[in-house]
């Protein structure tokens, strides 16, 4: 079938027409769907259920040896040995520069950009420099801009591509000495599903930026998260910055939030020597230790990585068959008329889906009226503005299948409905 744009005003009005028969039916169904957000679903929650089980009165006579009874109580402010061995080993680092803290490595985040504006990080303070500036792969993940745009720091987008952040962009970027750091969802990336090549994670370690403060946020969110039988390869960040010497640049996160509880899992945090000591310097006057039994909790379920990676397999096994659903609907609805293009990642939460330039706003809005929310348009960038108004991030996870369904089918019909309008030079916007 012929591209839309190919249509002649007739069969344009002809097709709205059907579409706009089809999307009142839906309406009148009076849907209430949301697919706004990357939450695990139901399904995915219950397989992590035996953590609630995981330790009991018992095991504080049976595992004294491994001082459990420590855990009761105050201290160990970096996190319980045995689960910083478990993370150490997943992430290729030292157990030294590992540090567990509470369920949340966004909380993390911000403290650590908060550290850097209050006391600086390795510098003066940012707060005491001026105008200051973040550089964001784009499409990216909203609450990364939040934390900027809390300190009033600039954000500076940066295009995502097939292998990672626009490199020659990056590296022109960081030749202004008030760019301060970059946001880095180097695997699976949120939203594209993209994960950094051997060649840009080799170039952002090379970076000499202008200052010598400069700071990435590595957002290792979904280091495990694959939707097929074969993971992604990212290459460790850590190997790489060692070969140039600047191990200092780089504050890798990572967190079991979508892999035990969201809001009662384990959130990690990796750096060099000279960073590690920085953080707990801070950290001993923050806090007198985070929750050990919940650290506990997790080192007696999973035991090990190998333990957490057989895990991600049951997560595996729910979420593919969502993602295929979508993509599916997407070949079926939307690929013969050429006004959308989404990704196929491996892993990850999320499908990035561009409509046609200058509609997304409109499809988000029809889906709305029609029953089905969506993810703000313009999250995916900073200050919440899509200068192209066409990307739309879509979370397969939380809706049953056919609940998922029934929004995907919806969302192609809002899809084709607002080019048609857009062709036709309509403006619902």
């Amino acid at each position: 079938m012929a591209e839309l744009k190919t249509y002649s005003k007739e069969k344009l009005l002809d097709l709205k027409a059907a579409l706009q028969e089809e999307y009142d039916a839906f309406k009148a169904q009076g849907l209430k769907l949301d697919m706004s957000r990357g939450k695990p679903g139901s399904d995915q929650l219950a397989v992590s259920n035996g953590l609630l089980d995981a330790i009991t009165s018992r095991d504080w006579e049976d595992d004294a040896s491994n001082h459990s009874l420590e855990y009761r109580n105050y201290g160990l402010l970096t996190g319980i040995i045995e689960c910083k061995e478990i993370f150490a080993k997943l992430l290729k680092v030292p157990v030294s520069n590992v540090i567990i803290c509470g369920n949340s490595s966004l909380n993390m985040m911000f403290d650590y950009i908060t550290q850097c504006m209050l006391t600086g990080s390795g510098a003066e303070p940012w707060k005491d420099q001026g105008e200051i500036k973040f550089l964001c792969p784009c499409p990216g993940y909203d609450r990364h801009f939040a934390i900027a745009e809390y300190y009033g720091i600039k954000l500076i987008p940066v295009d995502m591509t097939d292998t990672g952040p626009d490199m020659d962009a990056v590296e022109e970027l960081i030749k202004d000495e008030k760019v301060k750091g970059m946001f880095c969802v180097p695997k699976y990336s949120n939203p594209t599903g993209v994960t950094y090549t051997s060649e840009t994670v080799d170039r952002i370690a090379a970076m000499t930026p202008a200052a010598k403060d400069f700071r990435i946020i590595w957002d290792n969110a979904y280091i495990i998260h694959d939707l097929t039988d074969e993971t992604e390869k990212l290459d460790n960040i850590f190997d790489a910055l060692k070969k140039y010497g600047h191990e200092d640049m780089v504050i890798e996160f990572t967190s079991t939030s979508k892999i035990s509880f969201p809001g009662s899992g384990v959130a990690v945090l990796a750096a060099s020597d000279r960073n590690i000591q920085m953080i707990i310097d801070r950290m001993s006057v923050q806090t007198i230790g985070y929750d050990k039994l919940n650290q506990f909790r997790h080192v007696k379920f999973y035991r090990d990585v190998k333990g957490i990676k057989s895990h991600m397999k049951l997560h595996k096994n729910i979420l593919a068959p969502k993602f295929k659903a979508v993509i599916n609907e997407f070949e079926t609805q939307l690929g013969k008329y050429g006004v959308a293009t989404w990704t196929k990642p491996k892993g990850g939460y999320f499908i990035s889906l561009d409509v046609m330039e200058g509609t997304a706003k409109r499809v988000y809005q029809l889906c709305k009226e029609g029953g089905v929310t969506l993810t703000t348009v313009g999250a995916t960038f900073p200050y919440g503005f899509d200068p192209k108004d066409k990307n739309i991030r879509i979370a397969p996870s939380y809706p049953p299948v056919d609940e998922l369904l029934t929004a995907t089918k919806l969302l192609c019909i809002c899809v084709k409905l607002a080019a048609c309008e857009k062709l036709l030079g309509e403006n619902n916007c």
